[in-house]
């Protein structure tokens, strides 16, 4: 794919395309602070690709090398920016589906309880209750003067904390989600705890599939957890 992806403020969004022949491209978005290169979405992209499914693995705006600022990147402005990659799948003559890591889980929530280009959907690690996770994270860092996890690179913006306490939960968004769906969560993760992935796992529709990775923190960092979660996320494609 060789189609340019820019949000509605004008924005280029920065992907690497895998191709893996066929008709269906999975776009991945990382989680806060992340970006495309991360280790986990580079080994989905890959997994995938040698499995036969292309993958578009991209950074929302902010991030990475894609355009924009980071202190706007809140989750609702990141559902534009992925409504801006299905654009570009769409040009493309390409099914989608999306998986999305973290605040990316959330950012696929949203939009597919909205959007029916997406046609399957997976939430690695995703975050659910956004409130909690505003409290608990950054509740001791002042907006505006602080940082996320004391990284200078990722300011924290009073946006950022507002859109989180806005949204509050998604888990009754479970219920408006009407493709096949993988829920994927390590029970070591100590930055989104899994029982997000249970609570909105309960409100989800079939056909639903949730995986618990034992001993597997939030980035998925262990060669074999990795290994885990791109085999569980390639054979549930498989079976679509």
């Amino acid at each position: 794919m060789n189609t340019e992806s820019r949000n509605a403020q004008g924005e280029k969004i920065d992907y690497s395309f895998h191709d893996g022949g066929g008709d269906v491209v999975v776009a991945i978005g990382h989680g806060v602070t992340g970006n495309k290169d991360r280790p986990l979405v580079e080994g989905l992209a890959s997994g995938l690709a040698a499995a036969g499914f292309s993958a578009l693995r991209f950074s929302f705006a902010g991030n990475g090398d894609s355009e924009g600022d980071f202190r706007d990147a809140t989750i609702s402005k990141e559902v534009g920016d992925l409504g801006a990659v299905l654009d570009a799948i769409e040009a493309a003559g390409k099914t989608a589906y999306y998986a999305g890591h973290s605040m990316g889980g959330a950012v696929g929530v949203l939009r597919a309880s909205s959007d029916d280009r997406i046609k399957a959907l997976v939430s690695l690690a995703g975050m659910v209750d956004t409130k909690k996770f505003a409290e608990t994270e950054f509740g001791e860092v002042t907006p505006g003067e602080g940082n996320m996890w004391d990284d200078e690179d990722c300011p924290l913006s009073q946006a950022y904390m507002d859109d989180l306490t806005g949204i509050g939960t998604l888990v009754e968004k479970g219920g408006e989600i009407g493709v096949p769906w993988l829920l994927v969560h390590g029970t070591e993760d100590d930055v989104v705890l899994i029982q997000d992935t249970h609570d909105i796992f309960e409100k989800a529709n079939e056909p639903k599939r949730k995986l618990v990775i034992d001993g597997c923190d939030h980035v998925f960092s262990e060669p074999n957890h990795l290994a885990a979660m791109v085999d569980g996320v390639v054979g549930w494609a498989k079976s679509l």
